[in-house]
């Protein structure tokens, strides 16, 4: 089990290099290929082995962060991404997986479930929301609850409606009020071509693939150079504002509403159509002025939908069935070593350029040098690499009849390649450790975790200014930050008074910290977001979780031994403790956490349907506030279940089980 943790540790890492540097980045050399197949393999891992999924696996959670270049628009209703399927037996265990879900929560299998099958346009996602008929902001994906405002770029897109085409009818159901509608935004391939003439023209780096081209276009802070472009929207949801009973006639209703649609997608009565369709579109895939890398499958009826509900960062209800991923041979001219936070040596090819679906690669993992040795790769061969979605591509075959003889083997190391010290194999894993705590490498890793988002969030304090204050030893460690004085920053590098400034006021600002995100920023092994909420409101302060035993740790939901283990040893540590007296020390301060009471303490409700009043997150809020616990399945123990029109399988199952129902007026007289 080590070993499998050790390299679910390793996926998470790369896939979330890749996650920024695609999202964030823009990086014109990563694509979804890239990390498609690591992510279905973490899949498939943390289905075998649920105990090992936490909140910040990339599996659960949005791939993403908004840049700083356009003001932050929070989404009223959260951006999922899409599972993915390879193969069509993956899309068989998903249609499996929904079907024994059903049985669970209502204890029958529907059998007249219809799939909606679409072409997956290969762009940026857009969320667009209309008040009372018109545009109001146009916003990014971003993390899924936080995009940018990109609402004068989309406003230049002539695909895009600025009013709607609202009838008197409409407005008797509220249209005119809000309306939500998710899209995708992309760039004609001929376009694409035009534009890269004119940047080679001008020594600018060329677009690598449409995808990059629309990300890059719709950055731009000048609407004019937008305009230029021609940009389109394709519209595929209406996430909030209306009630439609299929996502068939929700298509529909985009066209009426007056949106771009793509005219392509069908409805399909069973999985065989479902692989028709998609056979057919990998063949004619590039016949389209947009770029497709798959298609998705949307479960038809909405009821059903509702009831599949979704899972950390997914619907259940809907897959993206990737088309197949793609492979090239190039050489491997070097071969050098990254050292990860956790001290692991991963072996990475250095090769000539190759093309992989549109995107120019350089890099590929060896993932150990078993693997190596496995493979027999040698610098200077020949090789096959593939974008099955790996971080980076994977060598998968090496072409022995190619070789000169001028090919040289690869050494397995004995010393770290950072800080010199030795390393060593551990008996339950495949990989090569540093042995030195104090290594540098680790230390550069740890720091740049501690002042990411999701810990201790310093902004102006990215990798490269991390690594620029280790190296002139401004910092020892991540609670050295809280020491530094602009007078510290202005004479190096990259730093004027102003940018000094800004760091130190940052650093200011983040001394205030809630539990949750303290216990994150520690980086303990296999503690994440969702395992530190446990943790904050199960203890409510630094000094009851420090001197915490394993038996208590293991009696809360989702703590196995390991990480139990985990926990103990790390506050146990002398080193540790006094790395946190000495955040203390240097003035964080941490908000307690204190559990919420009222008139709904002890008390657990459901909730179905939609409300009109309020939404169903407001309501939640409301619960809580007073006291009271949300719960996604109704049970015996369920204090009441809320039901909103259009109810699920829910209200059914409370009337089964004899459990209190209360309609939305009877609900806010309850709360009142």
């Amino acid at each position: 089990m080590s070993e499998i943790k050790k390299h679910v540790e390793k996926l998470h890492a790369q896939i979330d290099d890749l996650r920024y540097r695609y999202h964030v980045l823009n990086d014109p050399e990563v694509t979804d290929a890239m990390y498609d197949g690591l992510m279905d393999e973490l899949r498939k891992i943390e289905h075998e082995h649920p105990e090992l999924v936490t909140k910040d696996s990339p599996t659960q959670r949005v791939a993403g962060i908004p840049l700083d270049k356009f003001e932050k628009i929070t989404h009223t209703v959260t951006q999922w991404s899409f599972d993915d399927a390879f193969s069509e037996e993956d899309v068989v265990d998903w249609e499996e997986r929904n079907l024994n879900y059903f049985e669970k929560e209502t204890g029958h299998r529907p059998k007249d479930i219809e799939y909606v099958c679409e072409l997956k346009i290969d762009g940026l996602h857009m969320v667009l929301t209309y008040e009372n008929g018109e545009l109001v902001t146009a916003a990014t994906r971003g993390d899924g609850k936080v995009g940018e405002n990109v609402t004068q770029n989309i406003k230049t897109i002539l695909s895009v409606p600025l009013k709607l085409n609202i009838c008197h009818s409409d407005r008797l159901k509220g249209v005119e009020e809000s309306l939500i509608i998710e899209g995708e935004v992309w760039l004609d391939r001929k376009m694409l071509e035009k534009i890269n003439v004119e940047r080679e023209k001008h020594g600018e780096q060329l677009f690598a693939n449409p995808r990059n081209a629309a990300a890059g276009t719709i950055r731009q802070l000048d609407a004019k150079i937008v305009s230029a472009r021609k940009l389109s929207l394709t519209t595929y949801d209406i996430s909030a504002g209306e009630i439609i009973p299929s996502q068939e006639q929700e298509l529909k209703r985009l066209k009426a509403l007056g949106f771009a649609t793509d005219s392509h997608w069908k409805v399909c009565k069973n999985l065989q159509e479902v692989f028709a369709f998609h056979n057919e579109w990998k063949k004619k895939k590039d016949s389209q002025p947009f770029w497709i890398d798959g298609v998705v499958i949307k479960t038809n009826q909405k009821k059903y939908q509702e009831q599949l509900g979704y899972t950390g960062k997914s619907p259940r209800w809907a897959i993206a069935y990737k088309f197949p991923a793609e492979q090239g041979t190039t050489k491997i001219k070097e071969v050098y070593v990254q050292v990860g936070r956790t001290g692991a040596l991963t072996p990475v090819a250095l090769m000539e350029p190759v093309s992989l679906a549109g995107s120019t690669v350089t890099h590929a993992t060896l993932h150990n040098f078993d693997e190596i040795e496995r493979l027999g790769v040698k610098v200077g061969d020949m090789v096959v690499v593939e974008k099955a979605g790996d971080i980076i591509p994977k060598v998968v075959r090496v072409l022995e009849k190619m070789r000169t003889g001028d090919e040289k083997s690869i050494k397995r190391p004995t010393k770290c390649p950072v800080c010199g010290n030795d390393v060593e194999k551990k008996s339950d894993s495949v990989a090569l450790y540093c042995l030195n705590k104090n290594c540098y490498a680790k230390e550069l890793e740890n720091i740049i975790h501690f002042v990411s988002k999701s810990a201790f969030d310093i902004d102006h304090c990215g990798e490269k200014i991390v690594e620029q204050l280790l190296n002139v030893g401004l910092i020892k460690d991540a609670a050295d930050l809280f020491t530094l004085t602009v007078g510290d920053l202005e004479p190096l590098e990259r730093f004027a008074e102003k940018s000094a400034q800004n760091l130190v006021e940052a650093v200011a600002k983040a001394k205030y910290i809630t539990f949750a995100r303290f216990i994150n920023a520690l980086g303990i092994t296999h503690v994440g977001e969702e395992t530190a909420e446990d943790l904050a409101i199960q203890f409510g302060t630094l000094e009851k979780l420090m001197v915490v035993d394993k038996e208590k740790l293991l009696q809360i939901n989702g703590i196995g031994e390991r990480m139990a283990e985990a926990l103990v040893d790390y506050f146990a540590d002398k080193n540790n403790q006094k790395f946190i007296e000495k955040l203390l020390n240097n003035g964080v301060k941490i908000s307690a956490v204190h559990k919420k009471t009222g008139k709904l303490s002890g008390q657990t409700f459901v909730l179905t349907g939609t409300l009109e009043s309020m939404s169903r997150d407001e309501a939640k809020e409301k619960i809580k506030e007073l006291g009271g616990e949300i719960s996604e399945s109704v049970s015996k123990k369920t204090t009441a279940v809320i039901v909103g029109a259009e109810p699920g399988s829910k209200y059914d199952k409370a009337k089964k089980l004899g459990v209190k129902v209360l309609e939305e007026k009877e609900f806010l007289i309850y709360v009142k």
